[in-house]
């Protein structure tokens, strides 16, 4: 007799399913990009703008997910929407795109965030030339990237144990990052002697933008500024906004794991509204007590853009670096160990589609997708080993808001598809505020294309790839009904 479980089993209750949204979200993103989106705006108020802009942009989409997912709460999430609301082909090419660059890219880029932090503490660990161990032509194999690869086998090793493992470890590590990042928010505003605010705020949304120079260090420093606005200033709000938005991005990944979550009609649509919120109150006050810390240059032009060091030195002195060291490593493990568990779970569903590898498509005797969780930790680990995980990234906002505008859509869809289909929860402010998401997330997406279009076209290509693997897949699926 088999050991092999068909179901998933409810395990994660309101508590649980919010921690995976608020700790899938929170990497190392609003401890770095605020500088990069600083120099792309250049005022304190469009910084601001920016994260205020992004939460609306992340609460509307989440609360609109709600309805979709009391619709179909099952497993794979989005990529069920998708399916459902059009047809097999744009839910594979979301899965395709999940699969390829989506999760497994972030995955990648949060590991290697980790290892680097780590460094702090272990120097080897550094991505330094004098770190390297192993060249072979352009390749080169660093200490770090090891690093991120065991992490990544660890924590799928983890979850490969049950969903209640990773689910302690998702729960346990998330409280610890909010209660820490509230903590430093908080001792930004009450220890610091010495505040900037007065002076940032005179620039108000009066935009300058960075000529952009580095020194022979490779440190940013400014060369000068230059007055922004109309068109230019919307291209370098969309430009600033790849960050925010990646920051902000795999709150959807609750979804991904319905078929594990107690009262999923319920929950998951409750448990998205609360972790986007939670994140989103996280990152704006974030910024405006960098903005209470730092004077404005160095806002934008920390060492190695990291901001939240600069910060914390003003706020604990010499401990400043390894306090932000120690709360990167724990907001990055935990956000690993997030997309870890629910990634699988889509692929496991694709399979079950036939649209995977068919291994994809079985439980383990833990009742969790083995083989599905393995083959993520495969490609994440070969994304590691790439060297491009900042590059992925960039493409990553691209890609992600156009799957959720047509997400979003989707719901229209579904309203005239489906008119009577039992829908516990229905979008907040339909249809007023999931069209104000769809314009917004158009036109960054548009401003994108040309303002930032190395970024674009890539992860475009990518996503389109999944086209001809699609037909292959069906083609394959029709022989193997065939032969049965």
């Amino acid at each position: 007799m088999s050991n092999t479980k068909t179901e998933f089993k409810p395990s994660l209750g309101l508590l649980d399913a919010t921690m995976v949204v608020a700790g899938s979200m929170i990497g190392s993103g609003i401890f770095i990009v605020s500088a990069d989106i600083t120099r792309n705006v250049g005022s304190a108020g469009w910084l601001v703008a920016v994260w205020v802009i992004t939460g609306f942009m992340t609460i509307t989409a989440a609360v609109s997910y709600g309805e979709l997912s009391g619709m179909f709460p099952k497993a794979g999430g989005q990529y069920v929407y998708l399916k459902e609301a059009y047809n097999p082909l744009v839910g594979f090419l979301y899965g395709w795109s999940f699969f390829a660059v989506i999760q497994t890219g972030t995955i990648a880029a949060v590991a290697v965030a980790f290892a680097k932090f780590t460094g702090y503490f272990i120097p080897a660990l550094d991505i330094k030339d004098q770190n390297i161990l192993l060249q072979i032509g352009s390749f080169k194999l660093y200490p770090a990237q090891l690093v991120a690869i065991a992490l990544i086998a660890f924590l799928t090793l983890i979850n490969t144990r049950g969903i209640k493992e990773g689910k302690i470890i998702q729960t346990t590590f998330t409280i610890s990052k909010l209660l820490s990042l509230f903590g430093l928010i908080l001792f930004g505003f009450l220890l610091v002697k010495e505040s900037f605010w007065g002076q940032n705020w005179q620039s108000g949304f009066h935009s300058m933008q960075d000529l952009g120079a580095k020194n022979g260090q490779g440190v940013l420093i400014p060369t000068g500024w230059k007055e922004i606005s109309g068109v230019t200033l919307m291209g370098a709000i969309a430009a600033a906004m790849v960050g925010s938005v990646f920051s902000s991005d795999a709150w959807n990944n609750v979804t991904f794991i319905a078929g594990e979550i107690k009262n999923p009609k319920r929950n998951i649509g409750l448990s998205l509204f609360l972790g986007t919120l939670t994140v989103t109150v996280i990152y704006i006050t974030a910024n405006l007590m960098y903005l209470h810390v730092l004077p404005l240059n160095e806002i934008a032009f920390p060492t190695e853009d990291r901001l939240a060091v600069a910060a914390a030195n003003v706020i604990f002195g010499d401990a400043g670096r390894a306090i932000i060291a120690v709360l990167i490593m724990v907001s990055t493990f935990g956000c690993i160990n997030g997309l870890v568990l629910a990634g699988a779970r889509v692929y496991y569903t694709m399979a079950q589609d036939g649209l995977f590898f068919k291994k994809a498509s079985s439980l383990n005797k833990n009742a969790v997708p083995q083989w599905a969780l393995w083959t993520q930790c495969i490609v994440a680990s070969l994304l590691c080993l790439s060297g491009k995980y900042g590059d992925l990234l960039d493409m990553v906002s691209f890609v992600v808001v156009i799957f959720y505008v047509l997400t979003i859509i989707g719901i229209f869809i579904m309203r005239k598809k489906s008119p009577n289909v039992e829908r516990p929860y229905k979008a907040f402010g339909y249809p007023v505020l999931p069209f104000i998401y769809i314009v917004m997330g158009i036109s960054f997406c548009t401003l994108l294309i040309f303002y930032k279009s190395n970024y674009t076209w890539p992860g475009l290509i990518i996503a389109l790839l999944g086209i001809p693997l699609y037909y292959i897949a069906v083609s394959g699926k029709k022989k193997n009904n065939t032969a049965d």
